[in-house]
């Protein structure tokens, strides 16, 4: 991890903010539609900072630079920020926010810039009462993004990548299914209509997928739904052959930027009450945006009287999967399982017998490689993290081609990969150990797994939100003073984002006003880190079922999970004995199913045959009570 002198780019940045008579400048990580992975000509917040990570909010003074970060990204933020910046460490007592310390910065009546199509609405609204609070002008929106200027032509372009149709027998669901669903609940809520600006909400929506986004098979688009009508934003261009066909007669095809245009036009467009004496006139039903739609945006359609911000029913109705999502997660799980095997067989016999030098990189292209042999790879889902030793301790490590270290095998080697298949989206953690890990390596690991079989055996009310059952995963580190920065478990898509709202396992606010549902997939992934030391996660994807219950309190559902991944725990990195009965049963039933799903691709492969059944072998109390 390079720092990146950012000095010149300041420098630049604030002569433009001078010219447009800005004294504090905003820049979030996010782009026009609030995606946390961003394409390459939108990663603004990169670019002038130098932080690499997904998540964090630049804000520039004339004097001064701040950079806002959660805990997964703290280590690698400190490596990559130059003397310029100063590190808001979100989360930390006595740490303002980078919302705060903006409203501080515009005390004196100072005026604050931002690029008003990469803020939300309700962030625009929280922070103008912030900055006035603190004596500061007011908030507003420069439409021209001035980190572009500073760009300059070394900006990458704008990816044009063709859009495909998702075939039925993936999707399990036909559009035209979905924008009749959605029409219903608007005419429920008496809704005019939605615009739809999340990138994977719209993939979804119509049954397309994408390329313009790494890692995620999404496009540059936007849908507007009435009860009358059906549009797709989108380039005509980059559309394929199959897509005219599918949409034709039931979706209008409009430009991109077209949207910003036809959002005044429903704006004005609304059918409004008769005018009462002394107020003015307000809409019969208003449009809706997502609370997550642009600043830009709800100015268009007209501001808060005619928009109602609503968390996104096609994000709620993403998040349910069909029956034909559910069983495709299930069968790319397997696959996915298998690869890894392959992988962590293979890794041990090129560094433990042949004495291989492996760097974190080229493990990790092996990892691909085995991948993309499998039925329905379209590509990795992220990045891979392939992390040796200390480097493990950085949450989000992301190691660099020609600048990575060389795995040592005798320290703790933490991977989390994932892929995108056609029927299904993976994301999985293994840490594992091939040569002699340490007592505490070993405490922390099962700790860990604990917290992992705790959520996997969790029965739960229906109504019962992630954030009820976080500290399931976490009670057993808590006992020992210990925690990890990060979620307990996000949301994933079916051959989509791999990191999908509005569910999850965790602490965020979010997650405790959406309750689970059947039909969830979410994972599970505890951890524990010593930073320049070592970091360790294991992660797996549970789907959300109904659970089989002696009594049903409350005549209501109860619900459990299904873990599909199916990838050993490292063997060697568990103390028996600080299992419990329940937990050992858990791990060797889980063991069994992995071994049974995923031996069968291995049936002219020795290698990794011998290392799944030394990995999935039945854990027994007394081999560890009389070692």
């Amino acid at each position: 991890m390079e720092t990146v002198n950012t000095t010149e780019r300041l420098r630049s940045l604030r002569n433009y903010m001078k010219e447009n008579k800005v004294d504090v400048y905003i820049v979030p990580s996010e782009d026009s539609h609030q995606s946390e992975y961003v394409s390459s000509c939108d990663a603004r917040r990169e670019f002038i900072s130098g932080f690499s990570g997904s998540a964090g909010t630049a804000v520039i003074t004339s004097e001064r630079a701040a950079l806002a970060t959660d805990g997964r990204y703290f280590n690698q933020a400190s490596k990559q920020l130059d003397s310029n910046w100063h590190l808001l460490k979100q989360g930390l007592e006595d740490v303002p926010t980078w919302q705060e310390w903006t409203a501080e910065q515009s005390e004196g009546h100072k005026t604050v810039g931002v690029d008003p199509t990469v803020i939300t609405a309700p962030e625009a609204r929280r922070l103008t009462d912030r900055i006035k609070k603190k004596g500061g002008a007011q908030l507003v929106g420069i439409k021209d993004n001035l980190v572009d200027f500073v760009w300059g032509d070394n900006r990458p372009p704008r990816p044009h990548e063709k859009v495909s149709v998702l075939d039925i027998k993936y999707a399990g669901k036909k559009f035209e299914d979905k924008i009749e669903d959605l029409r219903k609940e608007l005419d429920k809520k008496k809704s005019a209509g939605i615009i739809i600006s999340m990138l994977d909400e719209v993939a979804w929506l119509f049954n397309l997928r994408g390329k313009d986004i790494p890692y995620n098979p999404v496009f540059f688009s936007y849908a507007a739904i009435t009860p009358t009508s059906a549009t797709l934003y989108i380039d005509e261009s980059k559309l394929n052959a199959d897509v005219l066909p599918h949409l034709e007669g039931k979706v209008q095809i409009r430009p991109y930027n077209a949207i910003f245009e036809d959002a005044e036009y429903f704006g004005a467009s609304l059918e409004m009450e008769a005018p009462i004496e002394g107020k003015p006139p307000t809409p019969k039903r208003k449009f809706w945006v997502s609370n997550k739609a642009s600043w830009a945006l709800s100015l268009d359609l007209g501001g808060e009287e005619k928009v109602e911000e609503v968390r996104s029913p096609v994000g709620d109705a993403k998040a349910i999967k069909n029956a034909t999502e559910l069983e495709g997660m299930r069968a790319c799980h397997i696959r996915d399982g298998a690869s890894l095997s392959e992988y962590f067989a293979w890794l041990e016999e090129e560094l433990i017998i042949k004495k291989t030098r492996l760097d974190e990189i080229q493990a990790a292209d092996k990892l691909e490689e085995i991948r993309s042999k499998k039925d329905h790879f379209v590509g990795l889902s992220f990045g891979t993290i392939s992390s040796t030793g200390p480097n493990a301790a950085v949450i989000h490590y992301s190691p660099e081609r020609g600048n990575c270290s060389v795995i040592d095998p005798t320290a703790l080697y933490l991977c989390d990969s994932g892929a995108q298949y056609f029927d299904g989206t993976t994301d999985t953690t293994r840490t594992i150990h091939m040569g002699e890990p340490t007592d505490m390596e070993c405490k922390a690991y099962t700790l860990i797994l604990k917290g992992v079989i705790a959520i996997a055996r969790a029965v739960f009310p229906k109504g019962t939100s992630g954030f009820a059952l976080d500290t399931l995963a976490r009670q057993f580190l808590w006992r020992e003073g210990l925690d990890y920065r990060h979620g307990t478990g996000h949301g994933v898509g079916s051959y989509l984002n791999v990191h999908e709202g509005p569910i999850g396992i965790g602490t965020r606010v979010q997650y405790s006003e959406v309750p689970l549902s059947i039909g969830n997939v979410i994972s599970d992934e505890p951890g524990y880190y010593e930073d320049g030391k070592f970091g360790i996660r294991i992660e797996n994807i549970i789907l959300a079922q109904e659970a089989k219950t002696n009594h049903k309190f409350g005549d209501k559902p109860w619900l459990g999970f299904e873990t599909v991944t199916m990838v050993p725990m490292c063997r060697k990195l568990i103390d028996g004995k600080m299992l419990t009965q329940e937990e050992r049963t858990w791990l060797n039933d889980y063991h069994q199913e992995v071994y049974d799903k995923t031996k069968g691709f291995f049936e002219e492969d020795e290698r990794t045959l011998q290392w799944l059944q030394r990995e999935t072998m039945p854990i027994h109390v007394m081999e560890f009570a009389l070692s």
